[in-house]
């Protein structure tokens, strides 16, 4: 029988602005590099920033929560000038963390 995956819990926001701006700006990076750079990557990268930002202030710490958060809000943002959807934001979002909080996020491992 297979285990349930491990949920993720970040540590507490400690510096809201400087998480974000981190998150805004490697987002932004992941987002032109995988694809070509485009303008809408910037609006993409912020609004994105700015639901994980809130979340975490609102006492979200939970990994997979913060993912759904961003998944459902970003339903609401027009996607129609770019490559990417809301499913495909939150789950860079999910990597992005994770390679910065030194967690393979490869095979499940």
């Amino acid at each position: 029988m297979t285990e349930p995956i491990a949920s993720i819990t970040l540590p507490p926001i400690h510096n809201p602005q400087q998480e974000g701006e981190w998150l805004k700006t490697t987002l932004q990076e992941w987002l032109n590099a995988e694809f070509i750079p485009e303008i809408i990557n910037e609006k993409i990268a912020a609004r994105a920033a700015q639901i994980f930002v809130r979340q975490r202030l609102e006492g979200e710490n939970d990994l997979g929560s913060l993912v759904i958060a961003i998944i459902t809000e970003m339903q609401a943002f027009d996607f129609s000038k770019s490559f990417y959807s809301e499913f495909a934001i939150a789950n860079a979002v999910s990597d992005l963390i994770l390679d910065s909080l030194g967690i393979d996020n490869c095979c499940g491992a």
